[in-house]
């Protein structure tokens, strides 16, 4: 009997052998958590469709960013719920708002052991829901959004978030944000830019937990539609040029062909949000015994790793880099 000269199985056969040639490699580093902090409770409040994760206090949200930092998670995206909204959405940029103070505690109690990103968008401070400001017809006016998006990230720039991440795929966000912080004295603030960001059903449980849902209509008209990937990667070549520092790929898991495609065309950061019907789901599989949650956990993110990203943002991020760290 005759036998391929190449045997890759021998390679599979004890743990070290596996870690000693595995290909693509998960840490604590590369993950990105979200957290929501809110101005309108007294106490933590777990979101309901998202068990595990809490809209916080001002004082629990620096708890959770301890411990974050303690797993090992250095980098923490920030979504505000204010106590009141408006047409505008002016507390996005209010001097006093709850992603400002948030910000400034953050920097003043942390200081360099954290990285923060700020995200930038209106949808969690409108009263009408939708991320930016409506004309005469109850359409988004997109130029007159940019120019609030810019007074936001200038304003998240003076609390001390050191990344802005427009999220609200209006047409131009990336260049009036970018414009603005270099003409405020702030040219050394990134942005990472919601790229690819599509309309999609697995964004209902970030709803609930940012209080965000829009009162009527939908976000179809600004969100990419989920069958396009060509526009996908007009859009990120769109961002970079007008001085995106990073781009990133929204949902996960159902884009991973999208998130491979722009790895292969750009040589810039590249981020996926694992986002939150992905967490809802695994969750909810693992509750009902379908899955074992660590090993599903694990294997999701490393496929967006696979994918090509450098990075993840995900719900996940605390528990992930707890499992990270044992398998070291």
């Amino acid at each position: 009997m005759s036998f391929p000269e190449e045997r890759p199985r021998r390679l599979r056969r004890t743990p070290l052998l596996r870690s000693l040639v595995r290909e693509t490699r998960l840490r604590p580093s590369q993950l990105v958590r979200p957290l929501f902090v809110s101005d309108a409770i007294k106490e933590r409040r777990e979101v309901r469709a998202m068990p595990g994760v809490f809209q916080e206090t001002q004082d629990s949200l620096l708890a959770e960013a301890r411990a974050s930092v303690e797993a090992g998670i250095s980098t923490l995206i920030l979504f505000g719920i204010p106590a009141s909204k408006d047409a505008q959405g002016s507390g996005a940029w209010a001097p006093a708002g709850v992603i400002q103070k948030a910000l400034r505690r953050l920097r003043s109690e942390l200081g360099g052991d954290v990285l923060l990103i700020a995200d930038n968008c209106l949808d969690e401070y409108t009263d009408h829901g939708h991320c930016g400001v409506l004309d005469e017809q109850g359409e988004i006016d997109n130029d007159a959004t940019l120019e609030l998006y810019a007074r936001a990230a200038v304003s998240q720039a003076e609390a001390g978030a050191e990344i802005i991440a427009p999220s609200g795929m209006m047409d131009g966000q990336v260049e009036a944000i970018r414009t603005a912080l270099d003409d405020n004295g702030f040219p050394e603030v990134a942005i990472l830019a919601y790229a690819a960001k599509f309309a999609s059903c697995f964004y209902g449980p970030f709803r609930e937990a940012a209080e965000c849902a829009p009162r009527f209509g939908d976000r179809r008209s600004y969100q990419m539609d989920p069958g396009n990937r060509r526009e996908a990667m007009r859009e990120i070549e769109l961002d970079l040029e007008e001085g995106a520092d990073m781009v990133m790929v929204k949902p996960g898991l159902p884009y991973l062909d999208v998130v491979l495609e722009a790895r292969q065309r750009v040589e810039h950061p590249l981020g996926v949000f694992s986002v939150s019907g992905e967490y809802a789901m695994i969750r909810a599989a693992a509750a009902a015994g379908g899955l074992e949650l660590r090993s599903a956990v694990l294997e999701s993110h490393l496929a967006m790793r696979r994918a090509g990203a450098d990075f993840i943002l995900t719900y996940f991020a605390r528990e992930l880099a707890g499992w990270l760290r044992e398998e070291a």
